[in-house]
C-alpha cells in the first residue's frame, strides 16, 4: 500500500482501529505499544485474518517507534481508560505524560504526519500533542465530534425506527458532559428531527448522547467504549488519506472562530490531504452559543490544570 498509518496503543481502541484500517484497505498499519509482545501478537492475529477478510494491507506490531517512520497519519489512543465512577477529566495527569512522550516520538519519525488524538480527556490531550509535536494546527486534531455525532445518530435511528444511513447529526463542543448536540442541524433524510420528534424526546436523546460514554462504562464495568471510537478515528483517517474533504465534527484549534480563541474544541471541519483544511462556521442561536461557551470554559479549565502540571 502507498499509505501508512501508525496506531499508538494496542488496547481495545487501538487494535480495533488497526483492524478497521486494514480491512478497509486504506493503508499499511503499524501498531505500537510499550508492552512487549502485545502489539506483535495482535498484529500477527490480524495478519492471519487477512486471507479470510480478503485484504492485502501489511500489519506489523512494535515496541519501538522506528517502525512508524514515514507515517501519513498517527492515531494516538495510548493512555489509561476510564473505569466506573471516573470522569474523563480524572485521567488528565497520567494521560498527559503518556501523550506528551508518545507525540514527541512519533513527530521525530513522522514529521509530516497528521495526528488524530483519541486519548482522554480528549480536548486537553490535543493541547498536549499540539505543543509536544510543534506541528501546525491543521495537522493536529481530536476524535470526538464524529463519535458523539454517531451516538446521536444511532439514538435517533432507534427512536424513529429508521436506517442509520438516513440520519445525520452535529455535536459541537468538548468531549464530555458539556458537549452541545444541535437538533436543528440533525436530520433524517434531510428532514430536521425537530419536525419528527417532540422536544421532550429530543431532550432525552441529547442527554443520552452527552452521557453515551459513561453509559457504556457503567455496563462494561472494567473498561470503556472502543468499537465506535475506533470507527470514528478511522473515518477521519480515511477522509485525509483519500483527500475526500468530508465535513466532520472534530476537535480543532480555534483562533477566533465561534468566538473562541486558542482552544481545541469540537466544530465542523473539512478534512482532506492537508488535515483540517477549513473550519466550517455555521449559524448558531444565542442559546447554542452560550452552551458552546460553557463547554469551551470546561475545556479551558483542563488546559489550566495542564499548565500547573508542567
Amino acid at each position: 500500500m502507498d499509505k501508512k498509518v501508525t496506531v499508538v496503543g494496542a488496547g481495545n481502541v487501538g487494535a480495533t482501529a488497526a483492524q478497521r484500517l486494514a480491512e478497509k484497505e486504506l493503508c499499511d498499519v503499524v501498531l505500537i505499544d510499550i508492552i512487549e509482545g502485545v502489539p506483535q501478537g495482535k498484529a500477527l492475529d490480524l495478519a492471519e485474518a487477512a486471507p479470510i477478510e480478503k485484504h492485502d494491507a501489511h500489519i506489523v506490531g512494535a515496541n519501538a517507534y522506528e517502525a512508524s517512520a514515514g507515517s501519513d497519519i498517527v492515531i494516538i489512543t495510548a493512555g489509561i481508560p476510564r473505569k466506573p465512577g471516573m470522569s474523563r477529566d480524572d485521567l488528565i495527569s497520567t494521560n498527559a505524560g503518556i501523550v506528551k512522550s508518545v507525540t514527541k516520538e512519533v513527530a521525530r519519525f513522522s514529521p509530516k504526519a497528521s495526528l488524530i488524538i483519541v486519548s482522554n480527556p480528549l480536548d486537553a490531550m490535543c493541547h498536549v500533542a499540539f505543543e509536544a509535536s510543534g506541528f501546525p494546527k491543521n495537522r493536529v486534531m481530536g476524535m470526538a465530534g464524529v463519535l458523539d455525532s454517531a451516538r446521536f445518530r444511532a439514538f435517533i435511528a432507534m427512536e424513529l425506527n429508521v436506517s442509520v444511513e438516513n440520519t445525520h447529526a452535529f455535536v459541537l463542543g468538548g468531549h464530555g458532559d458539556t458537549m452541545v448536540p444541535l437538533p436543528r442541524y440533525s436530520t433524517v433524510a434531510g428532514i430536521p428531527i425537530t419536525e419528527l420528534l417532540s422536544k421532550e424526546r429530543i431532550d432525552a436523546l441529547v442527554k443520552r448522547t452527552a452521557n453515551g460514554g459513561a453509559e457504556i462504562v457503567s455496563l462494561l464495568k472494567t473498561g470503556s467504549a472502543y468499537y465506535a471510537p475506533a470507527s470514528a478515528a478511522v473515518e477521519m483517517a480515511e477522509s485525509i488519506l483519500k483527500d475526500k474533504k468530508k465535513i466532520l465534527p472534530c476537535a480543532a484549534y480555534l483562533e477566533g472562530e465561534y468566538g473562541i480563541q486558542g482552544l481545541f474544541i469540537g466544530v465542523p471541519v473539512k478534512l482532506g490531504r492537508n488535515g483540517i483544511e477549513e473550519v466550517i462556521q455555521i449559524r448558531i442561536t444565542e442559546a447554542e452559543q452560550a452552551a458552546l461557551n460553557k463547554s469551551a470554559a470546561a475545556v479551558r479549565e483542563l488546559v489550566e490544570v495542564l499548565k500547573k502540571l508542567k
